[in-house]
């Protein structure tokens, strides 16, 4: 057996079934945060810069550069930001319509980025509570050895179980307390996602006037011979 495997061993040893079981849940939690960091990076989750240029583009009345710069854009905000283009360019439906429509298309996008987080939420739950339950078992165990041997109890022999039954919940808080940090900080990054695409959609049908002024809104509601030729 290599080396490297023999305290792992030793701990499947000492802790029994709990401890393999929850070993397993950690090997799930990996390949669960192995692919959503894939995910995110494919998606390109956090990337605004090419999404904020195509709106400035769009709002500064350039919809062709707005375009080229969201089709260019490898993240989920620039693929919104281009269906925003796309379709108010298209001038074949109101302005209300098409934000309702790419709001719908937003929460399937967030949907997507929450898929398999209850999962690892789940895992960072319930193993220190299966870590305790082995723990509480491990003591019952020591406490019945204690009874049986009457007054010839070894103290050394009861605080070595005891010691055993305590390892499972260190395995558990062990399992729990990474996974639970990777969970809030991938729900901050889709936090974080979902605001942007809010801000943008919004800014796209206000023209984002609060900022650059009324003289420099782009208008959604003007003649279809006057809207901008995507």
């Amino acid at each position: 057996m290599p080396q490297f495997l023999s305290p792992l061993t030793g701990l499947i040893d000492q802790g029994g079934p709990v401890v393999i079981f929850l070993l397993v849940l950690s090997l799930v939690a990996v390949a669960l945060i192995a692919a959503k960091i894939l995910q995110f990076t494919f998606l390109g989750v956090g990337r605004f810069g090419a999404a904020r240029k195509a709106l400035a583009a769009w709002l500064d009345g350039h919809p062709d550069d707005a375009k080229a710069i969201a089709a260019r854009g490898r993240s989920v905000v620039a693929d919104i930001m281009l269906k925003l283009i796309l379709g108010s360019g298209a001038g074949s439906a109101p302005a209300e319509v098409l934000k309702e429509d790419v709001e719908r298309i937003c929460i399937q996008r967030i949907n997507a980025l929450r898929a398999y987080l209850r999962p690892l939420d789940m895992i960072a739950q319930t193993a220190p509570l299966i870590g305790l339950l082995g723990t509480v078992l491990g003591m019952i165990e020591a406490f019945q050895a204690m009874q049986g041997a009457g007054a010839a109890v070894d103290p050394s022999v009861l605080a070595g179980g005891i010691w055993v039954a305590l390892l499972t919940t260190a395995v558990g808080l062990a399992v729990a307390i990474p996974v639970s940090a990777v969970v809030g900080w991938l729900d901050s990054r889709i936090e974080a996602e979902q605001s942007e695409m809010e801000a943008l959609v919004t800014a796209f049908f206000t023209g984002a006037v609060a900022e650059r002024g009324p003289g420099r809104v782009v208008s959604l509601e003007a003649p279809p011979e006057t809207r901008h030729a995507v």
